[in-house]
């Protein structure tokens, strides 16, 4: 056990300094950083937290609290897309939450994450998706593309031909940011 006195000799000073060093290099790393100012917002950093919190009086059921989605992004095939989505959370722990599972069930196989980017980036037709070796055969396909229009994520645009409907982009991204560690 160390003792410790009102003043700290050169092996204290020593395991003082080195502790200093740790921390400061902690604070050093982004994700770090993320975390610390995720509990310190200010308008300027977090300004549609500010929007949010300034409206939540305004409506019953945001008297709890608040969860919005909100993107402005353009897709690798240089199409815009802007979606805003928002719900009061006065409730929501008091429901069931089981009717969603399938549509994170549809988001948790790593093929059908690589579809979703693909057809986001241009890839629209069964033909050409057939053509990727990462997307297995083509009964694995159909198979993935069959989730992922069951459970929303996806929508058919013709015949073979597939679309991220676009109130399904930014929530799409939004779990794939909210999956970062």
């Amino acid at each position: 056990m160390t003792s410790f006195s009102n003043t700290p000799g050169p092996e204290m000073r020593a395991r003082l300094r080195d502790l200093e060093a740790r921390v400061a290099a902690i604070e050093q790393r982004p994700d770090v950083m993320r975390i610390e100012q995720s509990t310190k917002p200010d308008s300027g950093t977090f300004w549609a937290l500010a929007g949010l919190r300034s409206r939540l009086r305004d409506h019953p059921e945001t008297q709890d609290g608040a969860v919005m989605l909100v993107g402005a992004v353009t897709l690798p095939t240089g199409a815009p897309v802007e979606w805003q989505q928002s719900s009061g959370t006065t409730g929501l722990f008091e429901v069931e939450w089981d009717d969603r599972a399938a549509a994170f069930a549809a988001l948790g196989h790593p093929v059908r994450l690589e579809l979703l980017r693909q057809i986001l980036s241009g890839t629209h037709a069964t033909a050409e998706l057939a053509q990727s070796e990462s997307l297995g055969t083509t009964g694995q396909l159909h198979h993935h593309l069959r989730q992922l229009l069951t459970s929303g994520w996806l929508k058919q645009s013709g015949r073979g031909s597939y679309d991220v409907p676009a109130a399904r982009v930014v929530p799409l991204l939004a779990c794939l940011v909210g999956a970062e560690r």
